[in-house]
């Protein structure tokens, strides 16, 4: 199908809501249900000196309309509490009543605090106690890493993403050994994935974070499209005090002048600069409604500048080796980025029991990427622009103190534009014609002419969620969950610029199949799970299924041996709609206590998601077969839009154990066994010809143990260390592997090797000085071991040894901020320096000579002199930041 052809898409999707109703009756027959957690839980007993229970006690979160009261056998629970820092208020006639400060409540988990109250003489009588935070989580069913603001703000760490890369078992965006796009993002309970390629729409910076979930093992039946891994963030909202905030720093890098980096080191302390400013509080003239506005404009130039030798319109003479700079010889960055981003959102609880909110989060960069060949002609090179905003209406809704619900209706906007310019017959592309450059003039750098490629990626998503959470018991709290997306994709080519000779361009748009205009694809999904919690003593299970629903409404040719019924004789070939495809996952957790401080855990799951659907759809026009000839493969590999969704099995057994009152053990081993991974099968048509397309075919499996240590703080010092091993195995690490590997002669048969990304030995390890309002000091230590590459002998054909049988240096980085706090005019403010890879490590798991494994030398150096002179090989240098925060008290 081409993806521009309407009149298919909407018959064809007439069709897929038919096929679906079924399933959407027995949504709402299951009523609304319970989404990806925002809130946490409150629970515990209020008893007396002799362990008696006081029925009846009235328990209240401090500056809240939340509460309880106990039962019969003093018990309570509080749900629907935002994650943070509570103060919580005991009382019971005739004994004292007892504040506890400093309670932490986390997203979708429960914080249990027990409380012993003292008969009071004296009414009115009050005690003060500051609640200690468990030093492991004695109750978690899996792998579950949550981060708050305030540790958050004392991290070497500026985003969202730094957080992540963090926690153990991630790899440079793989979890646990998955492939990238395995991951699902979600801001207040909410998908900002792109299918596209399933990667997060947004940047946010950590001034927004209230607390950051990291879920690398076994995840819950209310996260789905995903495989590995979720993360799920909660941002910060407005209160009823006014309040002030932000940040500002400047940086510079900081390294050896030259060596092997070939990049001189000048003072430049403005290539990067951060400025990020909250205003928070009541809204004005409207009761009981909140609000927090916040933006941040960051700007980056890197640390490589080329020379504006050259201008895109300047002519040389390649012939007679005759160049003609006309430029002005001025530096200029090679890596350029400019963003704006913000966050703006209103609270209302002017209605009992009822919150509304609406929130929008945006991002808007522009930038060139870095391109060393272009180092002396920069105004050749394209530009990159993005704006993405997720926004939209939040609704909760309190029906009594053990039942709530939430709905929530999103809009997930992201536009991507990557060109030199936006005009497909802008009269610059002709006066300037193709970039061009000469082997024997500065190894081949540009000398003349623009980028000539053009792509443009647009996605709109609507998201509709519904969620009822229900404490149903003191022990069963259950949760049943609807989800409908309806997305439309946008991607390709907006023009092709076609370089006939010389400096001439000829412009094809839209002509497919060989210049295929921007296609649009318009799948659906649908949702519904369920889970029930339980807690009975000390002893937790987690235990859901979640069933979805996928219609690409798409077509393929109806017999995959005559795709273009171009073959004489042969039965024609139709365009046939795509299957809806619908998966059952069931989920598993359980949590036993061994004693009061320790616990064993064990978690099972059936995970299924969608590829990337970018993969899917593109190059999935069959029509440009119609010239195929056979033995030949010289079509790339065609997408399918028929795809099934990937699986993955997890299994993962744990320990926890506090060590004393400072220490906390956790362990845990995870093995994952990965099927229906995007892979590449060869199809043979009617007259013997062979072409390749994307199937579900690949597979993979990884091993490993992780084993984290969190020592509370003792003085002013407090650390945590993690450390994983794990193998990361399967047959292909790209699912267009197999095709190129045949493309080269090579064997294309299924077998094991070592994933690209299988990073065996992972040590991360975090130190914290701090004195409360007087300084802070952190420090990150990261230490990988190599990740594999393929060896060559020579190069050339068969000069290559096994894939993957080599591996990479080790390596090693350290990361730390220093701050000192201050107090005026009713401020707190604060100085901080920040250093990034403060030991000026050249290489972390980047780029290596494929004939000597090292990123420093070639045994080739003639060939490869382009290369050994490009700085970008190495890992980023030293870069040093200085800045000032300041905010309310």
């Amino acid at each position: 199908m081409r993806g521009n052809d309407l009149r298919v898409r909407r018959a064809h999707a007439a069709g897929a809501l038919q096929r679906g109703m079924w399933m959407m009756v027995l949504i709402w027959i299951a009523a609304a249900a319970a989404f990806a957690g925002t809130t946490g839980k409150l629970a515990g007993r209020v008893t007396d000196k002799a362990k008696q229970p006081l029925p009846g006690a009235n328990i209240i979160l401090v500056g809240t309309q939340l509460g309880a009261v106990s039962d019969m056998e003093g018990y309570y629970t509080i749900l629907n509490i935002p994650p943070g820092r509570y103060q919580v208020r005991y009382a019971f006639i005739g004994y004292k009543t007892m504040t506890v400060s400093q309670i932490l409540v986390t997203t979708d988990h429960t914080t249990t605090q027990d409380v012993q109250l003292e008969q009071s003489v004296i009414e009115g009588e009050t005690v003060q106690v500051v609640a200690q935070r468990p030093i492991v989580a004695t109750n978690l069913t899996s792998s579950v890493a949550t981060v708050t603001s305030d540790a958050i703000a004392i991290m070497p760490v500026q985003d969202l993403q730094e957080v992540v890369d963090l926690q153990a078992g991630v790899v440079d965006g793989h979890f646990r050994g998955g492939r990238t796009g395995e991951v699902q993002y979600q801001i207040n309970g909410v998908s900002v994935n792109n299918s596209y390629d399933n990667s997060s729409t947004l940047r946010i910076d950590r001034s927004l974070l209230q607390e950051v979930q990291v879920i690398s093992g076994t995840f819950d039946a209310e996260y789905g499209q995903a495989m590995s891994g979720v993360v799920n963030v909660v941002l910060k909202s407005g209160t009823d005090q006014f309040a002030v905030s932000g940040e500002a720093y400047t940086s510079d890098y900081l390294y050896t002048s030259g060596d092997r980096r070939n990049a001189p080191d000048k003072f430049r302390p403005l290539s990067i600069q951060n400025y990020q400013a909250s205003l928070s509080g009541p809204l004005p003239l409207l009761p009981k409604t909140y609000f927090i506005f916040s933006g941040r404009r960051y700007a980056n130039d890197g640390y490589v500048y080329g020379e504006r030798r050259f201008l895109p319109t300047d002519r040389a003479n390649f012939e007679n080796k005759i160049y003609t700079p006309g430029g002005d010889n001025k530096e200029f960055p090679l890596d350029t980025s400019r963003e704006w981003s913000g966050l703006a959102k209103l609270t209302n609880r002017s209605l009992k029991n009822l919150t509304l909110e609406y929130q929008a989060i945006a991002n808007q960069i522009a930038g060139k990427r870095y391109n060393y060949g272009m180092r002396f002609n920069p105004d050749g090179r394209a530009e990159q622009r993005t704006f993405s905003i997720v926004h939209g209406i939040d609704l909760n809704h309190t029906l009594s103190p053990k039942t709530f619900y939430n709905i929530s209706l999103r809009q997930n906007y992201f536009n991507y534009t990557d060109y030199a310019f936006e005009d497909f017959y802008d009269a610059r592309y002709d006066s300037a014609g193709p970039s061009m450059g000469d082997s024997n003039y500065e190894d081949g750098a540009s000398i003349q002419g623009v980028e000539l490629g053009r792509f443009k990626q647009q996605t709109n998503t609507l998201v509709l969620k519904g969620a009822l959470t229900s404490q149903v018991s003191r022990s069963h709290q259950l949760k049943f969950g609807i989800e409908l997306q309806k997305s439309e994709l946008k991607f390709g080519s907006p023009g092709y610029l076609v370089n006939t000779g010389g400096t001439l361009l000829v412009r094809h748009i839209d002509e497919p199949p060989d210049y295929p205009g921007i296609a649009v694809y318009n799948p659906v999904a649908m949702v519904a799970y369920g889970q029930d919690q339980i807690e009975w003593r000390d002893l937790v299970v987690r235990a859901g299924a979640r069933l979805e629903y996928f219609d690409a409404r798409s077509t393929l040719p109806s017999d995959l041996a005559n795709p273009a019924n171009t073959i004489a004789g042969a039965p024609l070939s139709v365009a046939k709609d795509t299957e809806a495809k619908i998966s059952l996952s069931p989920r598993l957790g359980i949590s036993y206590p061994v004693t009061t401080s320790a616990s064993l855990f064990f978690a099972y799951g059936h995970f299924y998601q969608m590829p990337a659907l970018g993969q899917i759809f593109s190059n999935s026009d069959y029509a440009i077969l119609d010239d195929l000839q056979a033995g030949g493969i010289s079509y790339g590999v065609l997408g399918n839009p028929d795809i099934k969704p990937e699986r993955t099995v997890q299994y993962e057994f744990g320990y926890k154990q506090a060590i004393g009152s400072l220490l906390g053990l956790d362990v845990s081993i995870f093995y994952k066994d990965i099927r229906d991974l995007l892979g590449v099968e060869f199809v043979s048509t009617y007259a013997a010809a062979e072409y390749a397309r994307l199937t579900n075919i690949d597979f993979g499996n990884v091993l490993g143990y992780t084993i984290a240590l969190d020592q509370r703080r003792i003085g002013m010092v407090s650390t945590m260390v993690d450390y994983t091993w794990q193998r990361a195995m399967g047959n292909a690490s790209d699912p267009r592997e197999t095709a190129t590997r045949a493309s080269a002669g090579e064997d294309p048969r299924p077998r094991q090797i070592p994933l690209s990304w299988d990073q065996r030995n992972t040590l991360n390890a975090t130190v914290t000085v701090e004195s409360p309002n007087q300084f802070a000091f952190s420090t990150i230590v990261r230490y990988g071991s190599g990740q594999p590459y393929t060896p060559a002998l020579s190069a050339g054909f068969g000069g290559g040894l096994e894939t993957n049988s080599g591996r990479k240096p080790t390596g090693l980085r350290v990361d730390l901020r220093a701050e000192k706090y201050f107090k005026f005019s009713g401020l707190r403010a604060s100085l901080f320096a920040r250093v990034i890879n403060l030991l000026d490590a050249r290489f972390v798991n980047g780029f290596v000579f494929d004939d000597t494994g090292s990123p420093d030398y070639s045994l080739n150096p003639v060939g490869q002199r382009a290369t050994l002179a490009n700085p970008g090989r190495y890992y980023a240098p030293r870069r040093v930041e200085i800045g000032f925060t300041f905010g309310s008290l």
